[in-house]
């Protein structure tokens, strides 16, 4: 193995899962118009059309976050001519062992609130 190629232990990033969590599920929903739209485009008028989905990675500061900007743009073939679009948004997300993508920490403990503490000292 080259030393150039990263090594990744785990199941690494489930990107079907992934693609429901970008934008709160909603560039799923884009890529899904933006394919019918090109694709009836194509069939109606026998012209080429395209889809093009870009993800750019930046780190969060020094976090084990990273910055996923997810860019969706389309050529949809008309009568005369095209028509195009282009949508940008990005979401957040944790990098977990061998660079697993998730939307929340893999490891993340549970949570205690005042509440349950008090809660919990009363039934003691």
């Amino acid at each position: 193995m080259s030393q150039n190629q990263p090594t990744t232990t785990g199941t690494g990033t489930n990107f079907a899962e992934l693609l429901g969590d970008l934008d709160a599920g909603v560039f799923h929903e884009k890529i899904a118009h933006a394919l019918s739209a090109v694709a009836l485009g194509v069939i109606q008028n026998g012209k080429a059309g395209k889809v093009t989905i870009t993800l750019d990675v930046k780190q969060i500061a020094t976090s084990r976050q990273v910055d996923v900007s997810h860019k969706l743009s389309y050529v949809e073939p008309t009568a005369k001519g095209k028509r195009s679009e282009e949508n940008t948004t990005s979401t957040p997300l944790y990098v977990g062992k061998g660079g697993k993508l998730t939307l929340f920490p893999e490891n993340q403990g549970k949570f205690e609130f005042d509440g349950e503490k008090a809660g919990q000292n009363a039934n003691a």
